[in-house]
């Protein structure tokens, strides 16, 4: 079975297949609003030392157990953490003290195998992004959590942030009118600390362009069709665990997306983009993500993963203004934290897997545009709007 056969199959089932286990199952865990989610987190590399910290703090999470292949890391992460239990491999891990949720913050080339494994062992997942390595095996990840009675998501989080939020009621409330196009960027010189971010599976689409790709779809409403252009632009790199290597996956994407409701937007990324604000995005103070409609036109001010503002204009008030300067809690690597709240109060989050599920299709399509030069149809859907 081919994509496009797989799509037409699967994909449009039904709203049926759609219905995801509700979170009042949170009780099968003994939990209520006065315990904590017992967290298990795999890859102890760099992203582990945002995540723990934010983990460890909060009143909803105890941190069980650390894993990685390179003992020597989780043993690090556990010490740092104190965090009681550590593993060299997720087989370890899974037979281990017992736990609730694992997350993934392992290569991307590993996410889709191992939040599998996780499923099959009765455990609910949050997985760093993607949440698999294509569009059919995240499809089926989320199958079996349903089969499992369990839940899965996917990073990013930027649907959480009060500047999404803000974008998403002018854009309900018609301040912009008929939004007809959107443009979103982000990009940066490339990592140097691993070489899967090129290898075949990684790739700047699915590292960069997801963040850009969650919030146009969340704020704009699922994709119908997609065109893309993709490309290498630096075929060698250096990288910090294997020296040179040759890049695989690409480095440079511009992807041209028509949503349901007819907006045309448009999201570049790449490894090769000079930034003065370097990967953090310190001091970032200009717009990164513009819609203009038939009434006004606004601007997110930031990245999307972390944003200070949004600027709009419209009819009604020509000149500038900027709102929503508070980013309150809101922070990238809030997502596995903001999972754990849901399942131990029984709240359903704003980050969905149908959409992480349907950001992956709108990858793998752009990558298809590519290969075929053409457009290519989605399937997939989501609940929208995100923000009602």
């Amino acid at each position: 079975m081919n994509r496009k056969e797989f799509l037409k199959k699967f994909a449009m089932a039904g709203t049926a297949a759609m219905v995801i286990p509700s979170l009042a199952k949170a009780n099968a865990f003994g939990l209520g609003t006065n315990k904590r989610l017992r967290v298990a987190v795999i890859g102890c590399g760099s992203v582990s030392g945002v995540y723990l910290p934010h983990l460890v703090r909060s009143p909803f999470v105890e941190v069980v157990a650390v894993c990685d292949i390179k003992p020597e890391r989780a043993k690090q992460r556990a010490e740092e953490f104190h965090v009681p239990n550590q593993y060299p491999h997720i087989d370890k891990l899974l037979d281990g003290v017992d736990f609730d949720l694992l997350v993934n913050l392992t290569d991307m080339q590993e996410h889709g195998r191992l939040n599998k494994m996780a499923l099959l062992k009765g455990k609910n997942v949050w997985s760093e992004k993607p949440l698999a390595n294509s569009y059919r095996e995240g499809y089926d990840l989320l199958q079996l959590s349903k089969k499992q009675g369990l839940r899965i998501w996917g990073a990013p989080a930027v649907v959480n942030s009060p500047q999404f939020a803000f974008m998403a009621k002018q854009i309900n409330e018609g301040k912009l009118g008929k939004v007809a196009a959107a443009h979103a960027h982000y990009g940066h010189l490339g990592p140097t600390w691993s070489a899967f971010f090129y290898e075949k599976g990684g790739g700047s689409l699915p590292d960069l362009g997801v963040y850009n790709l969650t919030t146009l779809s969340g704020l704009l409403g699922p994709v119908k069709s997609v065109v893309a252009m993709t490309n290498i632009l630096t075929p060698e790199r250096a990288v910090d665990d294997k020296g040179k290597i040759a890049v695989e996956a690409e480095d440079n994407a511009s992807v041209l997306m028509e949503h349901e409701g007819g907006a045309i937007s448009h999201v570049m990324c790449g490894f090769n983009y000079f930034d003065p604000y370097g990967h953090t995005g310190t001091g970032q103070d200009k717009p990164t993500i513009s819609l203009v409609g038939t009434r006004g036109a606004m601007h997110l001010i930031g990245y999307d993963w972390a944003p200070f503002a949004v600027e709009i204009a419209t009819m009604d008030h020509e000149q500038p203004q900027r709102f929503a300067t508070d980013t309150g809690s809101y922070v990238w690597q809030e997502g596995a934290s903001v999972i754990s709240r849901s399942l131990v109060e029984g709240i359903e989050p704003l980050i969905n897997a149908e959409h992480s599920l349907h950001v992956l299709e709108i990858i793998e399509a752009a990558r298809e545009s590519q290969k075929e030069r053409k457009r290519i149809s989605l399937a997939s859907t989501f609940p929208y709007p995100v923000i009602k």
